[in-house]
């Protein structure tokens, strides 16, 4: 009985652990690169970027203090900025806050490049009209992830800083932030919502194996709602106004997910007639 010619065009599921391992070593690669040369850039990263929402003059609090003045609202924003002192309480700190900062910038700065080699990975078993209809996924999700970034670093970040670093229980208690709690609000602060920002494309995917429905997403909108508010208020400062800001943009988001959540269905049922 002869023996049954396996495709040569097929992977077994060693070669496909292969594969992944190296578009993660090459993934890793980019973020190790781009972190050298963020972590050549300390002056910039750390004065200019990191430490921009602390000052007085960074463009949010300017916008905000004109906003608020215009509103008739507080002028919280308007002042000498946050009143407090980053310190470092441990021996390594400063030097392990550079690396770890230089990490994460790779991180963030490689994101089209790991979408880039994640998609590489993925895109062999789709079908080619898969691959047609998901043309332009990296330009997409980068333009998102990087949306939500600067949302993140110029709205998030700063209310958060703002709010956290002036708040007193007494007088008697001196605002003297660690370097790694700082740091930490930051990146959290931009990392969330250059994710949360995905949420468009997550929907595009789950609706096209079929696990998400226009129908699902509005009946649903209303737990969605309070689920937005629970993160708003995990990733911001706990006043309604700061809230409202991040949640408004996710709310959006969700909305525009349904259009294209309809969108997908409605192009899959006219190519399923034809």
């Amino acid at each position: 009985m002869a023996k049954k010619k396996n495709n040569p065009n097929e992977m077994s599921f060693l070669d496909h652990l292969e594969e992944l391992r190296w578009h993660l070593i090459r993934s890793t690669l980019a973020v190790v690169i781009i972190g050298l040369v963020a972590f050549l850039m300390k002056d910039f990263i750390f004065d200019t970027v990191i430490f921009g929402p602390k000052k007085a003059d960074f463009p949010t609090y300017e916008i905000f203090c004109k906003l608020s003045k215009w509103l008739g609202l507080s002028e919280a924003f308007c002042g000498d900025g946050p009143a407090f002192r980053v310190q470092s309480r441990v021996m390594a700190g400063q030097f392990s806050a550079h690396i770890w900062t230089s990490i994460w910038a790779g991180f963030i700065l490689g994101f089209p490049y790991i979408l880039y080699e994640m998609w590489k990975f993925i895109s062999p078993g789709l079908y080619e009209k898969e691959r047609r209809s998901s043309k332009g996924f990296i330009f997409i999700a980068s333009f998102l992830f990087f949306l939500g970034v600067l949302f993140g670093y110029y709205v998030v970040a700063p209310l958060s800083i703002n709010f956290l670093g002036s708040y007193t229980v007494s007088e008697e208690v001196f605002n003297d932030i660690d370097l790694g709690s700082y740091i930490s609000t930051v990146r959290a602060s931009v990392i969330a919502c250059g994710l949360i920002f995905e949420l468009p494309i997550i929907i595009f995917f789950l609706t096209k194996i079929g696990l998400v429905t226009p129908e699902i997403l509005k009946k649903y909108r209303k737990i969605a709602l309070v689920i937005v508010l629970i993160i708003s208020a995990i990733i911001t400062p706990p006043d309604v106004a700061s809230q409202i800001i991040v949640a408004v943009p996710v709310l959006i988001l969700y909305q525009i997910s349904i259009y294209i959540s309809k969108f997908v269905v409605k192009r899959d049922a006219k190519k399923e007639r034809k």
